[in-house]
């Protein structure tokens, strides 16, 4: 068993912005395949530069806020609320174009 709290774990860089700052309440190691389980805040006009991961899928859930996800060139409305997958490969990037600041809580499971 782990128990963390978001009010007890430092801030960490968010790795394809350093900029955008991150708490990770799960490594991996910590369960099977599970890569993280973090929650990311981005400040207005922050973006996590498109990238894919050829051995993870991800989950993104919107605590608050609201900005975009662009999957494969695709652009998805992030709200508070919805939930998304990302399957391995999908070249994804979130961008928070709003004027609030926008809060995913999301992990990663590595896949093969």
């Amino acid at each position: 068993m782990k128990i963390t709290s978001l009010t007890h774990l430092p801030p960490e860089s968010v790795s394809h912005n350093p900029e955008i700052q991150k708490k990770v309440m799960l490594k991996a190691g910590d369960l099977p395949h599970l890569t993280n389980f973090s929650q990311a805040k981005f400040a207005p006009g922050q973006v996590a530069e498109a990238h894919a991961h050829a051995d993870m899928c991800e989950v993104f859930f919107v605590s608050q806020g609201s900005g975009l996800i662009r999957v494969n060139g695709t652009d998805y409305p992030l709200e508070m609320g919805t939930c998304i997958a990302i399957e391995p490969g999908d070249v994804h990037e979130v961008v928070n174009n709003s004027s609030q600041d926008l809060i995913l809580t999301y992990f990663g499971l590595k896949v093969g």
